[in-house]
């Protein structure tokens, strides 16, 4: 995919300096010696508990089974022929392939992160209809023309959790886009450019491209989960009433005090402008201007802002994938510092590994409690380039 290097060369539009304050932009960091020791503990834990059916927490959904493979195989440490790998593969094609794929739970997450798994153990071809079976299903399930859906909808060109009547979501959208953009999609395809248009919808930003009623309340070029509602976390169907009434009563509390607003997080920011980037936009674009401001403004690996711990090890992935597809090294935040958020990010995670070699969340409101999931986004994060 060659995301980063077309955003790198629009740079011509505004200038490096208006971008990273004069800086040198594109160069890559060495990569920490700390992480190296970090990914080899990881991935011997991640052997150590996979089921024998192949999958990892498989109970739940293939999705983390689908996760743990990514993550696996980018950290380039384990390679598509490896037996963990190709029995993850096949426990995986029991549910990316049936016609009946509707029915698996979390469908969309699954697909997207199930096309980047076989998108990465497909050196040789053999996937090549997996693959494709996958990208039309993520095709099919967007909210376009096909459900009824006109540009000028909330939903239009959105992805949520599951298949039809999931209200969409950024976070199902951004892996949907990242997905079929490591697959070789091009960024114009029409499916991505129906995406960006809930993207766009999702930023907290007065402009053209968002008319939804709280884009100009925070107006600080971050960007929220979805354009109003509150969803359920993902999770146990018994623990997630009463989180979800949680989340709706802190949504509401929010609301009131951003004057009908939504806080953007940093979560977020960086899954709608990494997507923005994979669409095809540009440096000057002014939505991607605000997303930089935002990021510059809110720069830390040491919590995910506007969450704190929630979602931690998420962020940390799209934190890593957003800024190699950025490409300027160092970082400079908004106070001129520079920062080396390769390193800063390998420190922090070495930092938060346990000695099992494991990463795992204590605020499980996504999952991360999970170890297997966020010892793959750790993974995951380790591995952007």
């Amino acid at each position: 995919m060659s995301t980063r290097r077309d955003f790198l060369g629009g740079l011509g539009a505004v200038g490096l300096a208006g971008m990273c304050g004069g800086r040198a932009f594109g160069q890559e960091a060495a990569k920490p010696a700390a992480a190296a020791a970090d990914v080899a503990r990881a991935i011997a834990f991640l052997r150590s508990r996979q089921e024998p059916d192949g999958s990892w927490s498989g109970a739940r959904e293939p999705g983390i089974t689908a996760l743990v493979v990514a993550a696996l195989l980018r950290s380039r440490r384990v390679g598509p022929d490896d037996p963990a790998i190709v029995k993850a593969l096949g426990f995986l094609e029991g549910y990316l392939l049936p016609k009946d794929g509707k029915k698996v739970p979390h469908s969309v997450y699954a697909t997207s992160v199930g096309l980047m798994a076989f998108h990465e153990a497909n050196a040789s071809g053999k996937h090549d209809a997996v693959i494709k079976a996958a990208q039309d299903f993520l095709r099919d399930a967007q909210y376009d023309e096909g459900e009824g859906k006109d540009p000028s909808d909330p939903h239009y060109g959105g992805l949520g959790y599951g298949y039809g009547r999931s209200r969409p979501d950024l976070s199902n959208t951004a892996f949907m886009i990242e997905a079929l953009r490591d697959s070789g999609v091009p960024a114009d395809d029409p499916a991505l450019q129906k995406a960006l248009i809930f993207v766009s919808r999702c930023q907290n930003l007065e402009s053209e491209f968002n008319d939804q009623p709280f884009a100009d309340k925070v107006n600080d070029g971050g960007f929220i989960y979805t354009s109003g509602e509150v969803a359920p976390p993902p999770g146990r169907a018994g623990a997630r009433e009463g989180e979800a009434a949680r989340a709706r009563a802190e949504a509401k509390a929010e609301r009131e005090e951003l004057n009908g607003g939504i806080r953007s997080s940093g979560s977020m920011t960086y899954s709608g402008f990494k997507s923005m980037i994979y669409a095809g936009l540009k440096p000057d674009d002014v939505r991607v201007k605000a997303a930089v401001g935002y990021i510059r403004k809110h720069y830390t690996v040491d919590e995910n802002p506007g969450q704190g711990r929630r979602g931690l090890y998420y962020y940390y992935m799209v934190f890593a994938r957003a800024m190699a597809a950025l490409g300027e090294d160092p970082f400079i935040d908004a106070d001129g510092k520079p920062h080396d958020w390769k390193a800063e990010l390998a420190a922090a995670l070495a930092a938060r590994q346990e000695p099992s070699g494991a990463w795992a969340n204590q605020d499980d409101r996504f999952m991360e409690g999970d170890p297997a999931i966020a010892t793959s986004f750790a993974l995951m994060a380790l591995a952007a380039r």
